[in-house]
């Protein structure tokens, strides 16, 4: 049964993923529909095509690897020197010579290396996108703030989808707190926090004064209490003094008496030396619902934390490929890999926990993977959706620039010759990639 729930709890985490995913891509989909793009596929996934249904002018589908999407938008990047000369004012390049004159125009190319050719390929592959100069629905000629909104849309669909999560985790289901409700007895006062009781030992104040598992303590002395922790700093602070609980027993309430027993802080926290009460009871912990700004506050509280984790991500790789050669133990707030997130998500619906914990896990889990991939993909560099924002506003600011000293209109940003780098930052991203799976598979990080 534990091997069966760990394949459900890996199996939920991969439809999560196919689901933030899918999120992701709508978030540049719609907007990019809204503004008139054309858009000629919207998939889910990399590899061979598992599904796929043509509705209106996009084909949609779903292929086999769950890693990632993409949409293809008509014209993300203006018309190829090439393809502007071949059209000529008013004209249009279309069909087998139009195709005739891409392989020329990248046959003339080759001869400048490797990522000339890169770049000639990359215009290429946008020019078959382009039904000419008169073609007004590409995305390159989309005013500066829209063409953010398309690519913004697909980090912010995560972001919405981790505070959804995060509302439904804090508000919905709760957070796990210690009750006043009474869960179990310690059986005497111990002379330390890990000594097991000796026959030689007093029973614990809480047995001598009759309280039982199950109570609910109500107040203290008249001070109502409200969870366990008020309850606590009440009995600590009162070593030796007698304490009147107003506790709840099947429906009634009743008055019991406890004096505290003086012990050492070390007793009840290895931090404190103090001298401290002590009645040996032991909460019961149940989820307490959050204000509906508690989900929210989380999901930004968790954008910085992983913000610092994706700032430092290459020397965080280097120390997670450190410790997979030397067999140390990982830090557990380092960069995981979607197998890592896999095995965490696993190790999760196949612990010995109650089912709603379990579902608390696993919704956390994916709300952190939404926040990552939205900080991830804010990164200002192509080819991810922050370069593409980049891009569009360093072209606003040269049109700004030239609008305030009254120079001609800058042409588009040509962004296929970023393609180099591109490309630099790609193999970065995959050899990083490669380092967390291999340590995700050979020296996991585990919750427990």
């Amino acid at each position: 049964m534990e091997a069966l729930a760990f394949v459900i709890g890996v199996v939920l985490m991969v439809v999560g993923l196919a689901v933030s995913i899918a999120l992701h891509e709508l978030g540049h989909l719609w907007p990019a529909k809204r503004f008139g793009v054309r858009v000629g596929q919207y998939m889910i996934g990399f590899g061979p095509t598992l599904w796929s249904r043509r509705i209106g002018e996009t084909q949609y589908g779903v292929k086999a690897i769950p890693l990632g999407g993409y949409i293809s938008m008509a014209g993300m990047y203006p018309p190829s020197p090439a393809l502007r000369q071949a059209q000529g004012p008013g004209q249009e390049a279309q069909g087998p010579g139009r195709e005739a004159q891409g392989r020329s125009a990248r046959n003339g190319r080759a001869g400048g290396g490797f990522f000339a050719t890169m770049v000639q390929d990359a215009r290429d592959a946008n020019d078959e996108t382009l039904h000419g100069d008169a073609d007004t629905r590409v995305f390159y000629r989309l005013p500066i703030w829209k063409r953010i909104v398309v690519m913004l849309g697909g980090p912010l669909m995560n972001l919405l989808f981790a505070i959804v999560l995060f509302a439904i985790l804090f508000s919905g289901i709760g957070v796990q707190t210690a009750s006043t409700t009474v869960a179990s007895l310690s059986e005497c006062v111990p002379a330390s926090s890990e000594a097991a009781c000796a026959a030689s030992d007093p029973d614990a104040p809480a047995v001598d004064a009759g309280i039982q598992p199950g109570d609910r303590i109500l107040s203290i002395d008249g001070q109502e209490v409200a969870d366990f922790a008020e309850a606590t700093a009440l009995i600590q602070a009162s070593p030796g003094q007698s304490l009147t609980l107003l506790i709840e027993r099947d429906g009634e309430e009743q008055t019991i008496t406890v004096v505290p027993a003086a012990v050492a802080g070390g007793v009840v926290d290895a931090s404190s030396d103090d001298e401290v009460g002590f009645v040996g009871i032991r909460p019961a912990y149940q989820f307490v619902p959050q204000p509906i700004w508690e989900g929210p506050r989380a999901a930004i509280e968790n954008v910085g934390a992983v913000a610092g984790i994706i700032w430092q991500l290459p020397v965080r790789v280097w120390d997670t490929a450190v410790s997979l050669v030397t067999g140390q133990e990982r830090d557990p707030n380092g960069p995981l890999s979607i197998v890592g997130a896999g095995r965490l998500s696993g190790e999760v619906a196949a612990a010995e926990a109650p089912i709603l914990n379990r579902v608390s896990g696993f919704l956390s889990l994916l709300a952190s993977l939404n926040i990552a991939l939205f900080v991830f993909n804010m990164v200002p560099l192509l080819p991810l959706d922050g370069g593409h924002i980049a891009v569009a506003l360093w072209e606003g600011i040269k049109r700004v620039w030239a609008k305030v000293f009254h120079r001609p209109p800058p042409k588009p940003v040509d962004a296929t010759k970023l393609v180099p780098l591109t490309f630099v930052v790609v193999i970065a991203l995959i050899a990083m990639g490669g380092v967390l799976i291999l340590a995700d598979i050979f020296n996991p990080v585990s919750l427990f």
